[in-house]
């Protein structure tokens, strides 16, 4: 692994489409969050989770985790870009990964995969179509931060350019939006279970 490594994990939503919130319901029999936490402790030397609306419940999700910070994004309603800048300013790693806690299917592998490209912003793709986690260089830091309210981290790679890379993993697009979602990804995760 080349260096040190920081991982955010944005948990600050509300899950309002879902009906129930997300973070802590029960996919292949543990908690949501849980999923993209342990994929994310593997590769990262720290993992920054983002909490915004139901912070207490997060910090029950996440506590006596070792390697694990808990950040409270007072902005959350102010939409997702203000998570992922309460994130990026507690960064202290020359690179840092951003993931989405509602997408559990992503495997450690596609982190180590990344990891293997130098470039400033790299960015993963199955079958052609971009997903997550984004991997980010420490120095666009400075950038993030400094984006304006009502714009995005998609608007910030688009301006900069970043690399894609081909993983074979459609983990990397599946996120959990609605109540049937849960079972989908359920049964995903139970079916993968068996399989190593």
């Amino acid at each position: 692994m080349a260096g040190r490594v920081d991982g955010i994990l944005l948990a600050g939503g509300c899950s309002c489409r879902a009906g129930v919130f997300k973070m802590e319901a029960l996919v292949g029999g543990k908690p949501l969050l849980h999923w993209g936490l342990e994929a994310m402790a593997a590769a990262c030397a720290r993992v920054i989770v983002v909490a915004g609306c139901a912070a207490p419940k997060i910090a029950a999700l996440v506590a006596g985790r070792p390697g694990v910070e808990l950040v409270i994004n007072e902005r959350y309603v102010q939409g997702m870009l203000t998570s992922v800048q309460a994130g990026v300013a507690r960064v202290s790693a020359p690179r840092f990964f951003l993931l989405p806690g509602d997408m559990p299917l992503v495997r450690a592998a596609v982190f180590r995969e990344l990891l293997r490209h130098e470039d400033d912003i790299v960015v993963p793709a199955c079958a052609g179509r971009r997903g997550h986690p984004v991997l980010l260089a420490g120095a666009l830091a400075a950038a993030i931060m400094a984006e304006p309210p009502g714009s995005s981290l998609g608007a910030l790679i688009r301006r900069h350019g970043s690399r894609t890379v081909e993983v074979d993993d459609p983990g990397i697009l599946a996120d959990l939006d609605r109540a049937d979602d849960l079972e989908r990804i359920d049964a995903a995760l139970r079916a993968r279970s068996r399989h190593e």
